[in-house]
């Protein structure tokens, strides 16, 4: 399995538009953060988790050329804005795009992407989709793959992470209760939302995901979903215990 990470920052990125934040001014490659997102290859599979406002960047720097579904993690635009941007693989593959999701985040889709989701006199430049909804304590798969979803809480909001064989990617958390922790056992590698130091009422902040990933006891992690306000990419990473790594753009990783 390899995992590309094609976005690491938060909802608004980094550089913040308009910012004069040291973070924001940095010349470092890897304090450069398009939204959260992750490109997923395992056997003959190429998946997406989350699709936001910057996938078509991500997609072309990637080069990522197909694409057999999309995991969403809860429907905010930071994480669900480029779905319109799946028509070049609708196009090329000649098929609809499969999407997983909860039941309430298809039906805001189906709100804000209606064009999408027209059954009759539908466009004919919009993509297609096939849906599957997604439930907790309802384990799917993808190929041959087993995906098990992670139920969390992303403050009052519910999220789902998910975890394909010994790799969990959870995003956007702040609270999880201890039977889905019991679904993160014996992880090769998690991967988990670090927003800044100072505490956040919605996400984890890194005290947090540090001591989440003690609880869960990962061979390695990952910090993803990052702030400005955590600071620069070089320094956070030297206060990291030796198997945590702060994530960047465009990193690689296999497992």
């Amino acid at each position: 399995m390899q995992v590309y990470f094609l976005g690491t920052g938060t909802s608004q990125g980094i550089p913040v538009i308009g910012s004069h934040h040291p973070v924001c001014m940095s010349e470092d490659v890897k304090d450069k953060r398009l939204r959260v997102s992750v490109w997923i290859t395992f056997e003959e599979a190429s998946v997406v988790i989350d699709c936001g406002p910057d996938f078509r960047q991500q997609m072309l720097t990637s080069g990522c050329e197909k694409l057999d579904a999309i995991l969403f993690t809860h429907e905010h635009a930071d994480h669900t804005a480029g779905l319109d941007d799946i028509r070049p693989f609708f196009f090329r593959q000649k098929k609809d795009i499969p999407i997983y999701a909860h039941h309430r985040v298809l039906e805001n889709f189906k709100k804000r992407f209606d064009y999408i989701f027209e059954t009759e006199n539908k466009y004919p430049g919009a993509p297609g989709v096939e849906i599957f909804e997604v439930k907790n304590n309802t384990d799917f798969t993808i190929g041959q793959a087993k995906i098990t979803p992670i139920n969390v809480n992303h403050g009052n909001l519910q999220v789902f992470g998910y975890r394909i064989q010994d790799f969990v990617y959870l995003t956007d958390v702040k609270t999880v209760e201890a039977t889905e922790i019991e679904k993160m056992k014996g992880l090769k590698v998690l991967v988990v939302n670090a927003l800044r130091e100072e505490p956040h009422h919605t996400h984890f902040n890194l005290q947090e995901a540090l001591d989440f990933i003690h609880l869960v006891q990962p061979e390695r992690a990952y910090l993803t979903h990052i702030s400005h306000l955590l600071g620069f990419h070089e320094e956070v990473q030297k206060k990291l215990p030796p198997n945590v790594f702060l994530a960047y753009d465009n990193l690689k990783i296999t497992i």
